[in-house]
């Protein structure tokens, strides 16, 4: 495994493989793989959530951990730690919707799949198949949607025919919002649209189980959602893209990052999320990932920008 470069959190590595030749003898063979990296940091102070909801880090360094460590092993002295160093390590003390997550339908309702004739109860992040964690991508362009704007079925399809894709079961599609850009802004919780009740049902009716946006919430920002209602007093406008697994269960990826180096096609992505047991969300390191190994025979992939 060779490292050939790295970009901001993009980093191409070139792994090889093993072949027979027709004698017998084995040929070394370039399998190029390009790893981008969709996750934003966890850290302190950082306008990613309201709040309430933000992570706090506290940094504990190998000058403050000395105590620690000679606890462990009595007579111990800070002069006997090599450079008098202990460890390094961090408390924090964290919402299982900060940072890059992923949503289990247990987060939108208590229920889900009332559409499929069962209405069964949620799954929790920890019941979520692996399956649909580990999948080709899919990228829908809603950059050019004004902040609060809901996306429809009637737009997913448009997007889909720009872009020359037919959407496959389990597939997984990331929308690329403003809000993208507005990462670590103070106007970022505010930014980018929202994916409707309809533009929801569109994917899942297609089985499509995992999506994800760059966004704050799969949403539209609450601030524009709350003024319609004000307007209206219809409580279905509230989370109605998360609503929409009410009838058919699925999960969804918020604030995921760097989807403007992606295709509309021809990666895979990853996003196993944490283990928690009965948890609404799990925290995750999302990665787009270029192989065309891991590609249907005869698909072409046009690689990060």
């Amino acid at each position: 495994m060779r490292v050939q470069g790295r970009i901001i959190r993009q980093i191409s590595l070139d792994f090889m493989h093993f072949s027979s030749t027709p004698n017998g003898a084995e040929a070394e063979l370039p399998m190029p793989r390009t790893f981008v990296d969709l996750s934003i940091y966890l850290e302190n102070d950082v306008p990613a959530d309201p709040p309430p909801f933000g992570p706090r880090i506290d940094y504990v360094n190998h000058a403050q951990s000395v105590e620690q460590i000679t606890s462990f092993f009595p007579g111990l002295q800070e002069s006997d730690l090599p450079d008098g160093e202990g460890w390094a390590i961090e408390w924090i003390r964290l919402c299982t919707h900060a940072g890059t997550h992923l949503d289990a339908p247990y987060h939108y309702h208590s229920t889900m799949n009332k559409a499929l004739g069962g209405q069964e109860p949620a799954i929790t992040i920890d019941e979520v198949p692996l399956e649909w964690c580990f999948q080709p991508g899919v990228k829908l362009d809603f950059r050019h949607y004004e902040d609060g704007y809901v996306v429809t079925a009637a737009d997913v399809e448009a997007e889909l025919a720009r872009i020359g894709h037919r959407l496959a079961p389990l597939e997984i599609v990331l929308v690329n919002t403003s809000a993208g850009t507005r990462y670590g802004q103070a106007d970022y919780v505010a930014s980018g649209c929202g994916m409707g009740y309809e533009a929801t049902m569109y994917l899942l009716e297609r089985g499509v189980r995992l999506t994800g946006t760059d966004a704050w919430s799969w949403d539209a920002p609450f601030v524009y959602t709350a003024k319609k209602y004000a307007a209206t007093h219809d409580a279905s406008l509230i989370w109605e893209g998360h609503k929409a697994g009410r009838d058919i269960g699925y999960c969804h990826l918020e604030k995921l990052h760097n989807l403007e180096c992606l295709p509309p096609d021809g990666f895979y992505v990853s996003c196993f999320p944490h283990k928690i047991r009965g948890a609404s969300a799990g925290w995750t390191r999302a990665v787009a990932i270029f192989d065309a190994g891991l590609l249907p025979t005869g698909a072409v992939s046009a690689g990060p920008t």
